[in-house]
């Protein structure tokens, strides 16, 4: 019987228990990142100042990075069970040093339970992938967008627990900050065990996928074009939605009002998904990818406006615009590549697009605290646009993908 690549989990009439096993790791992933990210920003502009405020938080997206890079190979020689486990378990010890960094004021302690909680979270954006797998090829989109629309989750719940958890933080003889740490090791935990519960995989012999050798699959126009997609709406994603709660701070805003902008945002980033997986299957992943930048443009437009109110708008835009390039350049990988040549690469590209966040988010505390907020939002605008020098250039080497 030929063997199957890591992340192909089940066959189609089993379906269901894989699914609601990944989408339960990422929603619960998705609620806990929320406050730990909002916080670390905040700790960090008391403990290194508003310039180097987004320090913290890009330890986090360091940490994604290198856990979709590291997972990714356990996946291809113990499964995908395995993998996910071992990330989660990172993020349970990321949220015990991140409380504890709480309590000593520490920086680096805290970019130390950053970095950690950033692997789990790597975990749970490679899930997508394995959900992918489990489609034909006219459905990845839509598996793609429901793995992602798990998010939705942490939408609703995430922002909106801030302010009562560090309530229940000081209520408990803990700092305030200390809360949200709390709710990512729950969080955390929740994720892990529910990963137990995955089928076991099957890998190649010596657990490395046969078929072209990587740099020929790095050399695909189509994963240039993904990479690009994706690294260029989180850039743009990151960088405005890492420095609004910081600018709402310095402007009055308490984190209740901090709190409901980001549901906003973060309802825009996934209740829509399934909507962009289904657009992504129907037009394209390339339609996809260009209406997210349009997307991403009219956030930009709405962030600029005087009007507090607009902020709102702004976040939810920015929120789908990132969506619809995220899943839009998934696609791509998953409709263009077999799982055999996506196995070379999916970890190498979402550690890229990480990197690229991160150094998003290092670059806006910067921007916000020598020129202010509007440099951020303008600058977060001129990198989305890159995208389109690579989604057509090559438009022949990936028609499935393309379309």
């Amino acid at each position: 019987m030929t063997t199957t690549t890591t992340t192909r989990l089940a066959v189609p009439d089993t379906r269901r228990r894989p699914m609601a096993v990944l989408f339960t790791g990422s929603a619960a992933t998705n609620v806990s990142m929320v406050g730990a990210s909002t916080v670390s920003t905040l700790l960090g502009a008391q403990l290194l100042g508003p310039v180097w405020s987004g320090i913290p938080n890009a330890a986090g997206v360091i940490g994604s990075a290198v856990g979709t890079l590291t997972l990714a190979a356990v996946m291809a020689r113990h499964g995908s069970r395995i993998a996910l486990v071992v990330g989660y378990a990172v993020a349970v010890a990321g949220a015990v040093v991140a409380g504890y960094a709480v309590a000593a004021d520490s920086a680096t302690v805290l970019m130390t339970g950053m970095l950690l909680l950033g692997i789990g979270n790597g975990g749970a954006q490679l899930s997508r992938y394995c959900a992918a797998d489990l489609y034909p090829p006219d459905r990845k989109g839509f598996a793609v967008g429901l793995l992602v629309w798990g998010g939705t989750v942490g939408a609703l719940i995430g922002p909106n627990l801030i302010e009562p958890l560090t309530r229940l933080a000081g209520g408990l003889g803990l700092r305030p900050y200390a809360g949200p740490y709390l709710l990512a090791l729950v969080c955390a935990a929740v994720a892990g065990l529910a990963s137990t519960a995955l089928p076991a995989t099957r890998t190649r012999r010596g657990g490395v996928a046969a078929g072209p050798a990587p740099a020929r699959v790095w050399r695909l126009p189509v994963v240039r074009a993904a990479i690009v997609s994706m690294a260029g709406g989180q850039v743009a994603m990151v960088g405005v939605m890492t420095m609004t709660p910081l600018q709402m701070e310095m402007h009055g805003h308490g984190l209740g009002a901090v709190g409901a902008v980001l549901s906003a945002h973060l309802l825009g980033m996934f209740a829509l998904a399934p909507l962009s997986g289904h657009l992504a299957d129907r037009f394209g992943a390339r339609t996809t990818i260009v209406l997210g930048i349009g997307v991403i443009l009219a956030s930009a437009a709405a962030a600029l406006w005087p009007a507090t109110a607009a902020l709102y708008v702004a976040l939810f835009l920015l929120g789908y615009g990132w969506n619809l390039t995220f899943v839009g350049g998934s696609s791509l990988l998953t409709q263009a590549l077999t799982p055999d040549e996506r196995l070379h690469v999916q970890g190498g590209v979402d550690a890229i697009v990480w990197t690229a966040s991160a150094v998003s988010s290092i670059g806006a505390g910067m921007l916000l605290g020598v020129v202010g907020y509007p440099a951020v939002v303008a600058c977060s605008a001129a990198v989305v646009l890159l995208p389109l020098l690579f989604l057509f250039g090559h438009r022949a080497s990936a028609p499935a993908a393309g379309r």
